[in-house]
């Protein structure tokens, strides 16, 4: 590639950020990479892998606090390591575009989505408001947006994740930049919308000639995009190359863990990697169990081994006795034709929906956002009353209860959020937020017996003894979503109402929370209602799913038959848009083992 076609050009970079007077360990670490004209390349890698702290460093974006070194630092051709912000300014913009993560913090809620694009376009040339208003309006077209001159006038509280994210990429292209860099533009989109916006990137890059930068967490979307691949690991680039042979044959071990990790990446059902604890078989009681696949550097535990786990403790049994783990017979959670509608705007949120969840199973609800997942899954748990319709739980009708009735049920149900960084008390220590069901439920009295359950819990989940007086902000993404799975299990609940539990969460991340949760439903019997966006995810840990849109159901039954010969276009759509890459035969195994 000749020095005139290359549009992004580092050499050496590294980059440490400055604690209290002294340099903190590199958070990137001699990275050196290209990006040409028209070509599409995407950096992986985990939270923390020093992704995105590259990216802002060749943009200058860095906080004062980092201290920023490299044999080049280049943006069309000009070494801008020792620029000032003046002179930078006239490349940012211009040449480069830069499109952030997270929408609904980068645009500002009390100005109209118009107003930001022609300010984007008034700070690098003068344009008058009539002229301005059809160039910030034809922006917004370019960005995929249907009917741009209504989206011009609305504000952004208006509009979906997906449209919000889709008017970053119009500010971004504001100037004709020759470079685009996006920062985990997809992360929180549904799959379809995700679609939409890569789509897209990848036209720009066809029509326009484009170069284009994309950061994500997702190998297996990065990967079919991407001209080539650059995977990062603790600050260091680790392999690159094409992106086909890094699906294909991936060369460093933490590479063929993150393509591993991709649910895409498998077609099969998870399975427990542990043996069946059936009542009075202690054989294993105390010995070693397969690793759920944390490790010191996703997770900090460091441990190479978890305890066995017992059976859940039965309501009103002493703690840690093994209870029969239940046979899958009938429904042991059903909603009969709910409908909700919220007062605020009139929405239907939950139109006639039905579904029935057979006792130690995993029933998905899938469907994007605004379907009205979330909504059931509130019902269901007693959250919220429905406006009609009924909700039974082992056979016994369970709506319309006062809150002392549903007391003894909140002990039988229980739920893990999505995010589990709010909801978790950022006061408490780990040991504090798992005692908290133990302590709100009047289960176990202050003292040894309730320690010995604390521990317990945090030995179900798999993490040390040294967690128990962390807070959350001292916890990975995936440590903190471990606590709230041990909160939610400290009540001995059979049924656990996971609202996209793993979908704020990096994928090999996502594929130990999800190997936790099989190998938890295995050993107790568990039975879940879990609620994604993600079909990649539900088959791997769902019996039957039920797909939503628009607050109805559209179609159900079990993951086989539904994925494999879908009745509606709606459900085709959905599995249309989940990202396949290039194929490959690594075992998602592998990233737990």
């Amino acid at each position: 590639m000749s020095e005139k076609e290359t549009l992004l050009r580092i050499e050496d970079l590294s980059v440490r950020y400055r604690a209290r007077g002294a340099d903190a360990q590199a958070a990137v670490d001699g990275v050196s990479l290209t990006v040409g004209r028209g070509e599409f390349v995407s950096i992986v890698g985990e939270s923390g892998s020093g992704k995105s702290t590259t990216i802002h460093a060749a943009l200058h974006l860095l906080p004062a606090s980092a201290r920023v070194e490299a044999t080049v630092l280049a943006l069309n051709g000009h070494d801008t390591a020792s620029w000032t912000d003046r002179k930078l300014a006239r490349l940012r913009g211009p040449f480069v575009g830069f499109v952030p993560q997270d929408p609904g913090t980068s645009l500002n809620p009390v100005k109209r989505v118009g107003t930001q694009v022609l300010e984007a376009l008034r700070l690098h040339r003068r344009v008058e408001s009539g002229p301005g208003r059809e160039l910030a309006v034809a922006k917004l077209a370019t960005a995929g947006l249907r009917e741009p001159e209504r989206v011009y006038r609305q504000y952004p509280h208006e509009l979906s994740g997906g449209m919000k994210q889709r008017v970053l990429i119009a500010i971004a292209l504001a100037n004709d930049p020759a470079l685009l860099v996006a920062d985990e533009p997809t992360s929180a989109l549904d799959v379809t919308v995700q679609k939409v916006i890569l789509d897209h990137l990848a036209h720009l890059r066809d029509t326009l000639g484009l170069g284009v930068l994309l950061v994500t967490h997702d190998l297996g979307v990065a990967a079919e995009r991407s001209d080539r691949l650059i995977v990062m690991q603790r600050g260091r680039i680790v392999e690159e190359g094409p992106a086909g042979r890094i699906l294909a044959d991936p060369r460093h071990d933490y590479t063929r863990r993150l393509v591993a990790a991709a649910p895409t990446q498998r077609s099969t059902r998870l399975t427990s990697t542990e043996p069946r604890l059936e009542p009075g078989d202690q054989s294993s009681a105390g010995g070693p169990t397969p690793v759920l696949g944390d490790s010191a550097s996703s997770t900090g535990t460091g441990s190479s081994a978890v305890r066995a786990r017992s059976a859940p403790t039965a309501i009103g049994s002493s703690p840690g006795r093994a209870t029969a783990v239940p046979k899958a017979t009938g429904p042991l959670l059903e909603v009969r034709e709910l409908t909700k509608t919220f007062a605020h705007g009139g929405v239907r949120a939950v139109d006639n929906v039905s579904l029935a969840v057979r006792a130690g199973t995993t029933h998905a609800l899938v469907g994007e956002s605004g379907a009205g997942k979330s909504s059931v899954a509130r019902i269901a748990a007693g959250f919220t009353s429905p406006d009609s319709g009924q909700v039974w739980f082992d056979g016994a009708r369970i709506d319309g209860l006062s809150r002392g009735k549903l007391r003894p049920i909140r002990r039988e149900i229980q739920f893990v959020y999505q995010n589990p960084y709010s909801s978790l008390d950022p006061k408490f220590t780990v040991e504090q937020i798992i005692a908290e069901p133990l302590i709100a439920l009047g289960l176990l009295p202050r003292g040894p017996r309730r320690r010995d359950r604390v521990r317990e819990l945090l030995d179900e989940v798999a993490l040390s003894r040294e967690h128990l007086a962390r807070k959350p902000a001292e916890l990975s993404g995936g440590q903190r979503q471990r606590v709230a799975v041990a909160r939610a299990l400290a009540a001995g609940p059979r049924v656990l109402v996971l609202d996209e539990a793993v979908s704020a969460l990096d994928v090999s991340v996502q594929a130990q929370i999800l190997r936790l949760l099989v190998d938890l439903q295995h050993q107790q019997g568990l039975t879940y209602l879990f609620i994604t966006h993600d079909l990649g995810v539900v088959r791997l840990v769902a019996d039957e799913v039920t797909v939503m849109r628009a607050g109805a159901v559209v179609e159900s039954g079990s993951v086989t038959s539904v994925f494999e010969n879908p009745t509606q276009d709606y459900t085709r759509r959905l599995l249309d848009a989940v990202p396949v890459g290039a194929g490959t035969s690594v075992a998602v195994d592998a990233v737990v083992a």
